[in-house]
């Protein structure tokens, strides 16, 4: 079987998700125009070479709508002959689109494939696009449906956690996001957003906050809380027998930030980066997806990765860096402890808690972070996982060559 292997990611800053933040004005192909001319330039790509684009939008509506991956494709000038797909599955849509990619290369039928994903929260808010699992009363009872903070604060009450455990956490997301922006980590990937005067709107995470502290996050409200005497708490506890009661710990500060952003990612084979005059960074080993509990919805990864290390015939011991998406503290916290994963491994630039979580494109934008900082420390593999919505969990792993 051809190998895939990975040959550049670029990704936008990421700005905050709400109407006075700085990629607001900036609609979402606007965004991946950005960052498909940047592709273009930068390797002097020939884009009649890419067989197609696939890309993760978990809200596809509006503008976001309607195969935004071929309408980037024609909004960029690429080549015509490129085409476009755009696909969700929630959260892990990112990944999912290189993992896509990467098997259309591996089964031989595309060369070429640029995979990623894109999400305008500011302009289109999660939820917009509806579905029966958030819309449909039966639908909703039947599968236990709470909430993903209820299901956070669940975890940490089964673990043991408790408010200072999951703050702790987030203090360090943003500690290490901060140094790690500070010491130029981040610029290889990052194409900054100008306007169409070419004046910029953002050149670095906008919500990383380099002067948090316990002390700021101590005076946040738990955000659950009120959703868990709303009726939620019962739904999960009548699943989960065991737990006399839900300890509400996760708030704005220790969860994923709401943020707006896109990601690309070039996967090829060897041939088809040869054609293209382009040398491979790495190879995709292998990848995963798992269903895993839907109440509870955020203990996917762990699962997953064991699926995908298996397919690698690895242990998690042979993997020098983990990117575990901080969609709350407690979720790289378990998947970590789940594996027997020191925490000096994971996120080791910060993560979604720091930078925000645009939903469609997290997984390409934390899989790119992970191949440069293998670079950056001469490390070898990595592996990057997510949890899903509706309980699912994805994990790729990946080798230098």
């Amino acid at each position: 079987m051809t190998e895939a292997y990975l040959y550049d990611h670029v990704r936008t800053p990421r700005g905050k998700g709400k109407k006075d933040g700085s990629l607001h004005q900036a609609s979402p192909v606007w965004l991946l125009r950005t960052l498909l001319k940047a592709m273009q330039a930068r390797l002097d790509l020939d884009t009649a070479l890419v067989d197609d684009v696939v890309l993760g939008c978990v809200t596809p509506v509006g503008e976001q709508g309607a195969d935004i991956a071929r309408t980037a494709v024609l909004d960029a000038e690429w080549a015509q002959t490129v085409a476009g797909v755009t696909q969700s599955r929630f959260c892990a849509s990112g990944l999912e689109s290189i993992n896509l990619a990467a098997a259309k290369v591996k089964s031989g039928w595309e060369d070429l494939v640029v995979a990623g994903g894109v999400e305008s929260m500011s302009r289109w808010p999660m939820g917009s696009d509806g579905g029966a699992w958030f819309m449909d009363p039966r639908v909703n009872q039947k599968l236990g449906f709470v909430p993903q903070g209820v299901g956070a604060d669940l975890i940490a009450t089964m673990e043991g956690w408790g408010r200072a455990d999951v703050d702790g956490f987030a203090l360090r997301s943003h500690q290490k996001a901060a140094a790690a922006r500070a010491d130029g980590r981040f610029k290889r990937s990052v194409v900054p957003v100008t306007d169409i005067a070419g004046l910029t709107m953002l050149a670095e995470d906008e919500t990383i906050r380099a002067n948090a502290s316990l002390e700021a996050m101590a005076k946040l409200d738990p955000s659950f809380a009120m959703m868990g005497q709303m009726g939620f708490d019962a739904t999960a506890l009548r699943r989960y027998t065991t737990v006399e009661r839900i300890t509400h710990v996760h708030h704005a500060g220790n969860s994923s930030g709401i943020v707006d952003g896109a990601a690309l990612m070039l996967v090829g084979s060897k041939e088809g980066g040869a054609k293209a005059g382009l040398k491979p960074r790495a190879r995709v080993r292998a990848a995963a997806v798992i269903g895993s509990e839907p109440t509870i919805m955020l203990t996917g990864p762990t699962p997953a990765c064991r699926k995908a290390l298996a397919k690698a015939g690895m242990a998690a011991s042979d993997i020098d860096l983990w990117e575990i998406n901080e969609a709350f503290a407690v979720v790289p916290m378990k998947t970590a402890r789940d594996l027997g994963i020191d925490l000096d491994r994971v996120n080791v630039n910060g993560g979604s808690i720091a930078m925000g979580h645009p939903l469609g494109a997290t997984g390409c934008i934390i899989l790119g972070t992970l191949l440069d900082e293998l670079e950056r420390r001469n490390l070898a593999t990595g592996c990057a996982t997510l949890c899903v919505g509706g309980g699912m969990g994805i994990a790729t792993i990946i080798e230098r060559v």
